[in-house]
């Protein structure tokens, strides 16, 4: 982990254990990326393509057909918060 990952890591636990009253909370075990939410354990995108086609490209074509896909180049913080340019 970088400096600043190792920082914000002992942070949260700082919060976690002020919160909980128990500062031997494991915040690698609880809040692991590998950990997997028991409710999509099962989803998966078998069927969205043709086998051996890229996924991508059919996410991005059901996106057109539904008038969902933009070329605009946003990002996802304008997706949230709105375009900074003005205009």
């Amino acid at each position: 982990m970088t400096q600043h990952a190792d920082d914000a890591l002992e942070v949260l636990r700082a919060v976690w254990a002020a919160q909980q009253g128990d500062g031997s909370v494991d915040l690698d075990e609880d809040c692991s990326p590998t950990k997997s939410c028991k409710n999509m354990q099962d989803v998966t995108f078998d069927g969205f393509a043709e086998p051996g086609s890229d996924v991508g490209g059919a996410w991005r074509a059901k996106l057109a057909r539904e008038g969902k896909l933009s070329d605009s180049g946003g990002s996802i913080r304008d997706l949230v918060l709105g375009s900074t340019e003005s205009g």
